[in-house]
């Protein structure tokens, strides 16, 4: 578990980082207009914005997965009860 936990911090670190790297490289070498587009208008909240769009990609990912884990729960649950009844 700790295991999992190290590289699911260090691949959101990671992800930060580049984001931050991408965007200030995009700002340093593109025109106005192109960075607009790529960064959107709000250019100072890229860093933020990218965290919460990981944050919520891992919760929307986590609470599909766990749903999957009950629905097998339950399902060999009720084979065991089956079973024995």
């Amino acid at each position: 578990m700790a295991k999992r936990v190290f590289w699911v911090g260090v691949g959101v670190a990671a992800g930060i980082v580049v984001a931050c790297k991408a965007s200030a490289y995009v700002k340093a070498h593109t025109p106005k207009q192109a960075r607009e587009f790529v960064l959107g208008p709000d250019q100072n909240n890229v860093a933020l914005r990218t965290v919460q769009s990981l944050w919520s990609d891992f919760n929307a990912y986590r609470l599909q997965r766990e749903d999957e884990l009950n629905r097998e729960f339950i399902e060999r649950s009720r084979a065991r009860q089956r079973r024995q009844g």
